[in-house]
């Protein structure tokens, strides 16, 4: 438990240097794969766009943490390094394998205490727990609300709207795609625990339902319609 740590062992400056170094690991994990990197058929399994998850996930679990009295160093580190063998291992050991490297990258790169360096290696092993998460450290249970929540709302719609090019799907499954998020929101709520998870969980899912409302009004009239006004096109490609 982080009550072992009463102060920031993790310096501003010393937070920088892991973000630079998974966002390079990340970049290495692809360009030393002869096929492009695990999973690279769909662009968001990129480098950059793992990156940027891991960066959502990095300030959701903060405001979870700091809302619900979890050790923030150990969350924010933790949620730093969760996903940073996703692009090399497989998906049922990418979680097991991050841990190592968070383990390792600690123990070399500084003078942190041993109970925090295993905190957090413990959080980013078990990140992926499907089970009831009071099973888990709070720290532990931060990192996996705010996994969940970055696939929800109006950023899971974006991704899910993209995917849908690469389907061969067009506008008209839009509203379909988007129902899946809320979908994923509804679950999401289902196993989120802390209330400040909670209230995110619930702002997003709002969000989600409003814009699939929007759809399903909006792609209704254009297929109602006769041929499309000429700006309309325009606008359309635009």
């Amino acid at each position: 438990m982080g009550v072992e740590i009463t102060e920031s062992p993790v310096s501003d400056e010393e937070f920088e240097a892991m973000q630079e170094f998974v966002h390079d690991y990340l970049q290495a994990s692809v360009e030393t794969e002869e096929e492009g990197g695990r999973m690279r058929w769909y662009p968001w399994h990129s480098a950059e766009y793992r990156f940027n998850h891991i960066r959502n996930v990095v300030d959701l679990s903060v405001e979870i943490a700091r809302k619900e009295g979890a050790n923030v160093d150990v969350t924010r580190v933790a949620a730093l390094f969760h996903d940073i063998a996703k692009l090399e291992a497989e998906q049922d050991e990418h979680a097991e394998v991050g841990a190592t490297i968070a383990r390792e990258y600690l123990t070399t790169h500084g003078d942190y205490p041993q109970s925090f360096v295993e905190q957090v290696a413990a959080a980013v092993r078990d990140h992926s727990y499907q089970g009831n998460l009071m099973d888990l450290s709070l720290e532990t249970r931060c990192l996996i609300e705010a996994d969940i929540l970055d696939k929800i709302g109006a950023n899971g719609a974006t991704l899910l709207l993209l995917r849908m090019g690469y389907e061969s799907r067009t506008h008209m499954d839009a509203a379909e795609m988007v129902d899946r998020v809320v979908e994923r929101g509804v679950d999401a709520k289902e196993r989120i625990e802390s209330d400040a998870a909670e209230s995110i969980a619930h702002r997003r899912l709002k969000r989600a339902r409003w814009f699939k409302e929007w759809l399903e009004a909006e792609v209704a009239e254009m297929d109602a319609g006769g041929d499309p006004d000429v700006d309309d096109v325009d606008a359309a490609e635009r």
